[in-house]
């Protein structure tokens, strides 16, 4: 039997199991103790798996084509952060990288790696310490914050250019929606509830 105490109030409960598909709650504050959901493993690696294909997508192909006295430029989000680099905001150019490329690269990529072994019942080496960094990360992703920042630049650019957007700025909204699903659908809890049980 452990022990989990609210956030809130600091008042320590007896927890036996973790509840499936829950949301519990502190008994004198009403805080949120915990949730999981019922999804299972099988969705979370489907949802890790079409959001792998989507950043691959989003990251191969431009992101808009800006069409200038009849010259067509395409910009790709490697090439829109280098752009900025090179234009002397190099430290912006660099947190886009971090936030719209790598946080989302490795947040699929570990959620791949935990989830496959217990899938198939087996133990991944680190796993515990991989998923404290993957939980750490998860503030970090800001893809919703990237999709609207290029809405609103098409907008303004509309007015200078002819811009359309391209298949890789579809991909990284339907990317943004994905890794929220993934997120919503593994919580800390239920992760180590699929972790205790070995494959549910």
């Amino acid at each position: 039997m452990s022990v989990i105490v609210c956030h809130a109030c600091d008042l320590a409960h007896r927890l036996d199991r973790i509840a499936p598909a829950a949301r519990v709650r502190c008994v004198r504050c009403r805080a949120e103790l915990y949730r999981t959901s019922a999804a299972g493993v099988d969705t979370a690696l489907a949802l890790a798996s079409a959001a792998l294909v989507l950043f691959i997508i989003a990251n191969v192909y431009p992101l808009v084509a800006f069409k200038v006295n009849g010259t067509t430029r395409l910009a790709t989000l490697a090439g829109a952060a280098r752009g900025l680099y090179d234009q002397g905001y190099a430290a912006l150019g660099l947190l886009v990288i971090f936030t719209a490329v790598l946080v989302p690269l490795i947040q699929i990529l570990a959620f791949l790696y935990l989830l496959v072994p217990v899938r198939l019942g087996w133990r991944a080496p680190g796993q515990q310490s991989l998923f404290r960094v993957l939980a750490a990360l998860r503030p970090w992703g800001m893809s919703e914050v990237f999709v609207l920042g290029a809405i609103v630049a098409l907008v303004k650019l509309s007015s200078e250019a002819e811009v359309a957007p391209r298949v890789a700025l579809i991909a990284y909204g339907l990317l943004m929606f994905m890794l929220a699903a993934m997120a919503s659908a593994t919580p800390t809890e239920q992760f180590w509830q699929w972790i205790s049980r070995g494959r549910r």
